[in-house]
């Protein structure tokens, strides 16, 4: 079996000094599996020395690859329906995507649930588009809360001694 940490081609190279810690090339430690230089794979770090990192991950409707935390993870139920998972917590296979009513349709409309979730035939997502639906509408409600702040923010306080 041919040893991971040498690569094939000479004309990659690899910078480890732990498991777990890589040099960047500014010369900082960064906390995050080492990888071949000009690989593919990205997670955002925090920096130096044992920081955290976001998992990268792909919306199925929109294909924009974003952090795991802007995205809701999808599970598919008993073969024949999708659930949303917003803790992600649920067991088996899942998909990425935003939660916004575009990403939803662009996913339908491409059949990207089956395909994502490797489950044969269509799959029912009237869960997931009244979760998505509800987020937006909660969304929607505090900007204008948020709003109707900033504005009462500038008015002058009455009946103050």
């Amino acid at each position: 079996m041919p040893n991971p940490r040498v690569p094939r081609d000479s004309s990659l190279r690899w910078t480890i000094f732990r498991p777990w810690v890589r040099l960047s090339d500014s010369g900082r430690l960064e906390s995050q599996v080492a990888q071949r230089e000009g690989a593919g794979i990205r997670t955002r770090s925090t920096g130096v020395r044992g920081g955290t990192h976001e998992p990268i991950r792909t919306c199925i409707g929109c294909r924009t690859r974003t952090c795991a935390s802007d995205l809701l993870r999808v599970v598919a139920e008993d073969g024949s329906r999708t659930v949303p998972d917003p803790r992600r917590r649920r067991p088996g296979r899942g998909a990425w995507l935003h939660p916004d009513t575009a990403c939803l349709r662009s996913a339908e409309r491409r059949r990207a649930f089956s395909r994502a979730l490797r489950v044969q035939g269509q799959l029912d997502s009237t869960t997931v588009q009244a979760y998505v639906e509800q987020v937006a509408h909660e969304q929607a409600d505090a900007r204008v809360s948020r709003a109707r702040q900033l504005k009462e923010a500038g008015r002058p306080v009455m009946n103050q001694p």
